[in-house]
């Protein structure tokens, strides 16, 4: 969603029969208003049996507290979102007079996938199982690739030959890495500088509200390394997880994929475009278990490539948040290129949750497999299984 994106041409009136959309032929009433409303309580009202699953939300404040003042059974929240599916079925998808047809067929098939993402989430809570694979094209309506040791010994034997010296390939790395390490007293200023360029790029390709800010907290005894919790507003709460040594890399990636042009801004667009400008208040709510999630999470990992192509983040590295490290910015090529190698063993993460999650591995078993193909120091490998 860039500069000539979803608001286009559309006026937003708010008056007390409910909200009405104006577009150049007239007023368009809203013929999904009623379902997008009960979708939204709905999925408060499942957030209400895991605390994990209402990832944000905007909406009018008495529905969150009308769900947690009233906690429904899940046998008839499945029921409600079944009804809520025949409904969406039945209902007329385009207004007459709507000069955006395929926007709005796609708000209809998007509601359609996000409940049935609702269903399977619900099955889960009253115990249903899963494979992996399973699971993910429930709730997510994808599903990873699968990728062999072989894949991964053929890149650590690569790795291997760029990193010589004593003891095994892990711990070689392990000591690479430490010159690499942000010092925690110079943390604040490089993530800060990270997050400025970032925000840089990002506009100059995507119009962003003026109001728009977020907030960065350093925090501990955390299972993710960085997380975007959305306000509402235009406004974010990034905390950065500093349990283990943060590197140099992770600054522009946290920077882009929490703030800009990753979750921070998918969420402000939505909530301009979507929410505020065209009245789908679907798009207040946010269930972490979703499609939408894998839309959240592609384009904030893309998004760091789109911000910065591989000269112009080596050309920032090197020249700006390398020296604010007190790091030697003529190891920026070097390290960058035995990255690219490290980060072609990450989907041995995935294999990891996929065996782990269909139980032919233990939680040993599964820190085991990206300590070995993913160069993951134990204490990291073991963070990522109680991610997982």
């Amino acid at each position: 969603m860039g500069r000539t994106g979803v608001g286009r041409g559309v006026v937003l009136l708010a008056v007390a029969a409910g909200t009405v959309m104006v577009n150049a032929q007239g007023p368009v009433s809203d013929p999904l208003r009623s379902i997008a409303e009960r979708y939204v309580r709905l999925i408060l009202a499942v957030g209400q049996h895991d605390a994990d699953y209402v990832d944000a939300f905007y909406g009018p404040p008495e529905w969150r507290t009308e769900a947690e003042s009233g906690k429904a059974d899940l046998r008839t929240l499945d029921q409600q979102a079944a009804a809520i599916e025949a409904d969406l079925a039945r209902a007329p998808g385009v207004p007459p007079v709507a000069a955006d047809a395929d926007l709005w067929l796609l708000r209809r098939q998007y509601l359609n996938r996000q409940l049935s993402a609702v269903r399977a989430k619900v099955a889960m809570l009253q115990g249903k199982q899963f494979t992996f694979d399973e699971e993910s094209r429930a709730l997510y309506d994808a599903v990873a690739p699968v990728h062999t040791e072989a894949e991964f010994r053929t890149v650590l034997d690569q790795l291997d030959s760029r990193l010589p010296g004593d003891g095994s390939l892990i711990e070689r790395y392990d000591r690479y890495k430490q010159a690499f390490v942000i010092p925690p007293g110079r943390l604040d200023r490089v993530f800060q500088e990270a997050i400025r360029a970032c925000r840089e790029q990002t506009l100059k390709h995507i119009e962003l509200p003026p109001e728009e800010r977020f907030t960065v907290e350093y925090v501990t005894g955390k299972s993710w390394s960085g997380y975007n919790w959305y306000q509402g507003g235009y406004r974010s709460l990034i905390q950065v997880n500093t349990d283990l040594p943060v590197y140099i890399d992770r600054a522009v990636d946290l920077a882009c994929h929490e703030g800009y042009p990753g979750h921070h801004v998918y969420n402000v667009l939505l909530e301009k475009h979507l929410m505020r400008d065209r009245g789908w208040v679907e798009y207040s709510v946010y269930p972490l278990f979703s499609p939408q999630s894998l839309i959240a999470e592609g384009t904030a990992n893309y998004g760091i490539e789109v911000a910065f192509p591989p000269a112009e983040r080596l050309a920032l590295e090197r020249d700006v948040l390398f020296p604010l490290a007190g790091i030697d910015g003529a190891r920026a090529q070097e390290y960058y290129e035995v990255l690219a190698l490290v980060d072609r063993l990450s989907y041995a993460g995935n294999e990891a949750a996929r065996r782990y999650l269909n139980g032919t591995m233990d939680r040993a078993e599964a820190a085991d497999l990206p300590e070995r193909y993913a160069m993951y120091p134990r204490a990291r490998a073991e963070q990522r299984v109680r991610f997982i």
